[in-house]
């Protein structure tokens, strides 16, 4: 070999030799890289319900016998809660700000749901549709088409249908007004973590709620008997457009809550009656739950898992719910579902119903950025409570427990009604054309 050939060979074997030995440290480091960009909770949240869910990180009590967490948990937060007594069995980060997705649509249906009779119809407008934003999820509603308020709500509850949500606003007032009524409703149930720009949950700067939230505003939610009805409904017609001289056509929609219909790698839940998804690119998938077993009843919201298992906000449900069912009387409560703030003494109600419409004084604007992670963002009425609210809610149990009860009933009575309509044999010939013509999005679950 010639001196020439030598020298670059030695130059190649120079340059190539480092690239290759660092290769698997190259590897190791991008990992490490993606962990340490996952973004971290504050170090202090809210205080309501109790200390304990103001710290970061998991927190719960096991007592002799109780089972352990499970492990495939990857959510930014999530909360395990007994519907009856409001107590906390567990819960990870419970007060972290986040985007809600539609789960937010629970915090609308359960502000403008009593305002309507279901049986009242309404003339879609052009402007009962506009603002919506690019890539909305969609159940196909039309304008100067009429639909009945019991139309509309299907297609909030099944289709996650953004449409539906501003037509409900439209009829409410507009969409300014029903923000406003969202956010006081929000402080009347003392859901300080949230904060409203858009009524169907699409990702906004500064909106922001949190699993305890999400988890009071089911709770509220499920105490009327439309909101529960709906929210456990599995299929239902829709209608098409109305064609001059011909009867007016349904198509079929399905709820798109995973543990209410099942799907490929997802089983329904056994005892599974509502409440509500969501997912949006900033939110990431968001999910809310109330199944009852032996008697016992239990709320689960999770929140934004960055497992890339199918289904992973459904599957960390499943397993919260399990080791809730199991761990019930096993573990000390770490918080509680407070009441709402008319329930407190001397507010002149104490019966916190869920049928309120959420009147009273709307929310501060605050200030804040869309990087919602932060925890920054404002709370509806004042900021960020000292825990007197916490202290406050430790003296009106009483009122939280009638509240409980009330959920849980309606949690028995649709419970049949839930399994029914998740085993009911999809139809046949007839209806499967007008499955096909189903405006939806393909992917019912994302709402951008």
């Amino acid at each position: 070999m010639s001196a020439s050939k030598r020298t670059a060979w030695a130059v190649a074997t120079a340059v190539l030799l480092p690239l290759v030995i660092a290769a698997p440290a190259a590897h190791a480091d991008e990992g490490k890289d993606t962990k340490d960009k996952q973004p971290k909770p504050p170090a202090t949240m809210s205080a309501v319900g109790g200390a304990l869910l103001g710290k970061p990180g998991t927190q719960v009590q096991l007592g002799p016998g109780a089972p352990v967490l499970p492990k495939e948990l990857s959510a930014r937060s999530w909360i395990v809660a007994d519907a009856e007594s409001g107590q906390i069995l567990a819960s990870h980060n419970a007060h972290w700000r986040l985007a809600p997705a539609s789960t937010l649509k629970m915090l609308f249906a359960d502000t403008v749901l009593p305002k309507f009779p279901k049986t009242q119809n309404h003339l879609v407008t052009s402007q009962d549709l506009a603002g919506m934003g690019s890539g909305s999820s969609l159940v196909g509603i039309k304008e100067k088409q009429t639909y009945s308020v019991h139309d509309l709500w299907l297609g909030v509850f099944l289709r996650s249908g953004n449409d539906a949500v501003h037509v409900l606003s439209a009829m409410n007032g507009g969409v300014p007004q029903t923000v406003k009524d969202m956010n006081a409703r929000a402080a009347e149930l003392q859901a300080l973590d949230t904060y409203v720009v858009s009524p169907d949950g699409y990702d906004a700067p500064r909106q922001v709620s949190s699993a305890y939230d999400l988890t009071l505003i089911a709770r509220s939610g499920m105490q009327n008997a439309d909101f529960r009805e709906y929210a456990a409904t599995s299929r239902a017609a829709f209608p098409g457009e109305q064609k001059a001289g011909k009867k007016r056509e349904t198509f079929e929609i399905q709820n798109t809550n995973r543990l209410l219909t099942g799907d490929l790698g997802v089983a329904p839940y056994q005892g599974i009656a509502g409440v509500k998804n969501g997912n949006t690119t900033h939110a990431g998938s968001t999910f809310t739950g109330v199944a009852e077993r032996g008697g016992k009843v239990l709320l689960v919201t999770v929140m934004n898992p960055s497992s890339k298992e199918q289904h992973a906000v459904y599957k960390e449900t499943a397993r919260l719910l399990d080791w809730g069912f199991a761990a019930a009387g096993k573990v000390t409560p770490v918080g509680e579902l407070v009441p709402p703030a008319s329930a407190r003494p001397g507010s002149g109600t104490g019966s916190g119903s869920g049928t309120d419409t959420g009147s009273g004084t709307s929310a501060g604007t605050g200030t804040g950025t869309e990087g919602s992670d932060s925890g920054s963002a404002p709370a509806p009425g004042k900021h960020a409570p000292d825990g007197s609210a916490a202290s406050a809610a430790s003296a009106e149990k009483s009122g939280g427990i009638g509240i409980a009860l009330s959920v849980a009933g309606g949690a028995f009575v649709l419970l049949a009604a839930a399994v029914f309509l998740v085993n009911r044999r999809w139809p046949t010939t007839g209806s499967g054309s007008r499955r096909r013509r189903s405006r939806a999005p393909l992917d019912p679950d994302v709402n951008p």
